[in-house]
């Protein structure tokens, strides 16, 4: 059963190539961090510190997209922790159908918090175990 998380921290060290930004679980204390690029970093920090932009960017994009085909954005799981890479899928509702979208955890999360409000994000019990060592 996946449990849900916010985003709890966001450390943008612009002299480094990754990033880091820290997922909490919304009913409990457990916390971990995902490594990420600095193009998705810096885009979730101005979604979160609510920056404008002049134009769209790739994440607007993306979610006007889906919009504009009729379709609804629900969520947001990372689903698995396969040799130090996460794996997530963004799940979009449309036609009554429900479509899971491979993604990477930061771009999902960057269109997480780009929808109004900001999508739910999960994380499955498994790759919450295995992160910080725990026992299923």
């Amino acid at each position: 059963m996946p449990l849900q998380m916010e985003l709890s921290r966001i450390i943008i060290n612009e002299i480094n190539d990754q990033q880091v930004i820290y997922l909490r679980e919304v009913e409990g204390d457990r916390m971990f961090p995902i490594l990420i690029g600095i193009f998705e970093a810096t885009s979730i920090d101005r979604r979160v510190k609510q920056i404008p932009t002049p134009r769209p960017l790739t994440h607007d994009l993306l979610v006007n997209t889906i919009e504009a085909m009729g379709a609804e954005l629900q969520d947001v799981i990372i689903s698995e922790l396969r040799e130090h890479t996460y794996y997530a899928l963004l799940r979009v509702r449309h036609e009554g159908e429900l479509i899971e979208i491979d993604a990477r955890p930061s771009d999902a999360i960057a269109v997480a918090v780009t929808c109004e409000p900001a999508l739910p994000i999960y994380v499955s019990e498994e790759v919450l175990n295995e992160v910080l060592g725990e026992e299923s």
